[in-house]
Order: C-alpha cells, then structure tokens, then sequence
C-alpha cells in the first residue's frame, strides 16, 4: 500500500469503506476500495472476488475502471479511477436537471450503453441505481459502478438470489420470489433509474417489499398467468389487485416532455 496514500474518506458501507487517495507514483488521484477481511473466516468474501473477476474482463467507456488489487493480511484494497459525482448527487444538486431533456437523454443513453456492454457479456449488474452510476463532471460522461452483485448467467437462466437490488429499483418478478431470472431485471431498474430521472423524485419508493409491490401494481396493474406463466396463481391473489391504468402513469409526469416538439 505504500503506493497510495490516502486523502479523505468518501463512502462506507456493510463491504468496507471508500477512499479518495493518491498515486505516490504517477500522482493520479484514484478511488480506494478497502474491503474488511477481520470477520471473513473464508477469507476474501464472494462479492469482492465476484465484482475483480467481472471487472478485470470487462473494459468498457461506460464502466468503471478496476486499476489494481492490493492484499494484504487483513485488507484487500480494490484501486478504481476516480470520479467524484454520483448521478444521486448530480439530481439533488441540481433542481432543474429534470427540465434538461438533452442531458437526460445523454445519461439514459450512456447507462443502456453500459448494460448493453455487460449483458453482451452474459452479466447482469443486479444492483442498478442512482448512487452506483458514476459521473464525471469535466466530460458528463457516466459509468457503472459497484458490481458485487453482479453475476455471470448462461443458459439455461441459472437459478439466483432474489434478494438482489436496491428495493426501489428491484424487479417485480424479483419481489414475488422468483429465483429465475435475467436481464430483464436490469433493464427494469434502468426504467425506474429513467423516471427519477424526468421527475425528479423515485417512481416507486416502497418501505417494504409488499409495498413496493403495491406501488407498482397501483400504477401498471397486477400481473397473472397469461403474463409470468411461472407465477403461481395462489401466490397472485395474496397480492393486491389493480387494474390497469395508463393515465396513473401519464399522471406522474403532467408537464413532462422528453422529445421536443419537432
């Protein structure tokens, strides 16, 4: 570690804690990812091999750069490019970004980029949401970040988790229990990421899983059979019952216009 010394802390989580820090060597200024190893009886823990080992394949303008992994006794230090400014951050910094047509279409554009780039390479990114899509504030251009949720899928679709993404941007067949899944998950987070994005406020803040639930069925209906032929019928009539409605959605966006008028 005596390559890089550390500016000041940037983030922290359940993983670790993030570092602006510098390179001793080229003076770089880069983004320490420190992973706390003291309580990982197995050693280094999944999510930290699973997001290197993704991310020393993938090499990509719309992804973060993974620089050099550093480990020691009882660190492991994951060395990024830095970028200083989340798309969260950018929205809550800036009132009117949701009456800039043009700049949200340039982020919608980067980040489909990016997951198009990751699903072309059968991986889905599984945590999709404002804080883990970088910005770089000198060009705009936007990266996707943090991928220790991230998996590798084949066919046939493996069986996973469904305890997987932030619960405002999580898929709804992710919410009623399926293990089964691809990349439609992502794709649906990109959809709530967009509409946050145009509104200014998430499409579907739930507190809970059944509510999340609520708050999507509310707005696009409730889905059966004929729609997820995997959904147990039973499982759908514990669920609330909505018809659809598009005007509910047209509703949330009253004076909102993503293509200018020709």
């Amino acid at each position: 570690m005596d390559q890089y010394e550390k500016v000041e802390k940037i983030g922290e989580g359940t993983y670790g804690v993030v570092y602006k820090a510098r390179d001793r060597i080229t003076n770089e200024t880069i983004a320490l990812k420190k992973i706390r190893l003291e309580q990982e009886d197995e050693g280094v823990p999944s999510t930290a091999i699973r997001e290197i080992s993704l991310l020393k394949e993938m090499q990509h303008g719309n992804i973060v750069r993974l620089q050099d992994v550093v480990h020691s006794e009882k660190r492991l230090y994951l060395v990024f490019e830095y970028l200083d400014l989340d798309l969260k951050k950018h929205m809550d910094s800036c009132p009117e970004f949701g009456k800039d047509p043009r700049m949200i279409k340039t982020f919608l554009y980067q980040i489909l980029r990016g997951i198009a780039y990751c699903h072309s390479h059968r991986v889905l990114h599984r945590d999709l949401k404002p804080q883990n899509l970088l910005i770089d504030r000198s060009t705009n251009a936007l990266k996707l970040a943090d991928f220790g949720l991230a998996r590798a899928f084949g066919i046939p679709v493996r069986t996973f988790t469904h305890e997987v993404v932030t619960l405002w941007y999580r898929a709804p067949e992710i919410l009623l229990g399926s293990r089964h899944y691809s990349t439609p998950v992502d794709v649906w987070s990109v959809g709530c990421i967009f509409a946050e994005m145009v509104n200014q406020r998430p499409l579907f803040p739930g507190d809970s899983e059944i509510d999340e639930l609520f708050k999507i069925f509310r707005i696009l209906g409730t889905p059966n059979e004929d729609i997820w032929a995997w959904i147990p019928a039973k499982e759908l009539q514990q669920e609330v019952h909505l018809s659809m409605n598009t005007s509910r959605i047209l509703g949330l966006y009253p004076d909102k216009a993503i293509y200018p008028s020709s």
